[in-house]
């Protein structure tokens, strides 16, 4: 099949080296325009932009998709299928209309649950059993369209965002690899979403990641693994500097009780408003490294009994 592929992040990677090694002719894909990064702020092409290039695909990094002139370069492709993963910039009817096959997509949740732009951190964050992903036919609304495939994967106790990030992506690369050799051969069925259910998995902001050491523990657990590793969750110590921020990478429920945000030993057990937690790994602001909760405590040189705000 002739295939526009439309992705950004690290998340759609494999499933474009996933369509390449299936032999259908890619021609074209759309991606985010390269961003600076890094301490000399050279711009930097999105993983998939890298992917692209290395495959010898043409790469299209439009700001928009409005307008007549971007559905007549769209059309320019003759693409069967757009197959669209983690894009960043929403597709009017205009560009929806244009593959013979329509667009399908790739979404990291178990829809009509977390439509939007953070189905796996929220599931996490929520206490969700299981995630995975979904292959649907676009609509103009918002991750409303109907779902052809799915597949499940549990969320085990502890798993971070990151984590089951990654476990979902090959997963949805295989599926995305079934759903089109369906539709290659006229096999490929949708059925519309229910509507009960619908969750909406809303962007992460920064404001959000300020750890509550006031609600129960199981939460402030779910909070601190749902934002790993980015934004990443964090309080703010006085560390021998003034006031410093910490990144919480991962943590768990633990035994204990006190104030909450109580250093209640040496292993970074902190208390809770019901419980308390443990803090697994820790990322000091502006450092590379991560430590475990007993060294970051011997480095920071915090004792049993600091109150953290």
């Amino acid at each position: 099949m002739r295939i526009v592929f439309m992705g950004t992040p690290d998340f759609a990677v494999p499933t474009l080296a996933r369509i390449a090694a299936d032999g259908h002719v890619l021609a074209a894909v759309y991606t985010r325009a390269p961003a600076r990064a890094g301490r000399g702020l050279a711009l930097k092409p999105s993983p998939v932009h890298a992917l692209a290039d290395s495959l010898g695909v043409p790469v299209l990094t439009p700001e928009r998709l409005k307008g007549e002139a971007a559905a007549e370069t769209f059309r320019g492709h003759g693409a069967d299928i757009a197959v669209v993963v983690a894009y960043g910039l929403l597709l009017p009817q205009a560009i929806l209309d244009i593959p013979r096959h329509g667009c399908l997509n790739l979404h990291g949740s178990l829809l009509p649950r977390w439509r939007g732009a953070a189905p796996i951190q929220r599931a996490v964050m929520a206490g969700d059993a299981e995630s995975g992903v979904g292959v649907m036919r676009m609509e103009a609304g918002l991750d409303t369209g109907p779902v052809a495939l799915e597949a499940r994967l549990p969320i085990g106790p502890g798993m971070t965002a990151g984590a089951l990030h990654d476990a979902l992506m090959p997963l949805g690369a295989d599926l995305m690899s079934r759903a089109l050799a369906m539709l290659a051969a006229g096999e490929l069925r949708f059925t519309p979403q229910a509507a009960e259910g619908v969750v909406y998995a809303h962007k992460i902001t920064n404001a959000e990641a300020r750890i509550d050491w006031g609600r129960p523990a199981a939460i402030v657990a779910r909070h601190i693994n749902g934002l790993s590793p980015a934004p990443g969750a964090f309080f703010e110590a006085d560390l021998g500097k003034g006031p410093e921020r910490v990144k919480v990478l991962r943590a768990e429920p633990a035994e204990g009780r006190g104030v909450p945000g109580t250093l209640l030993d040496a292993a970074a057990t902190i208390a809770c408003g019901v419980g308390a937690v443990r803090l697994c790994a820790l990322r000091r602001a502006g450092k590379g490294g991560t430590a475990t909760g007993p060294d970051f405590l011997h480095g920071a040189r915090l004792e049993p009994g600091t109150r953290l705000p």
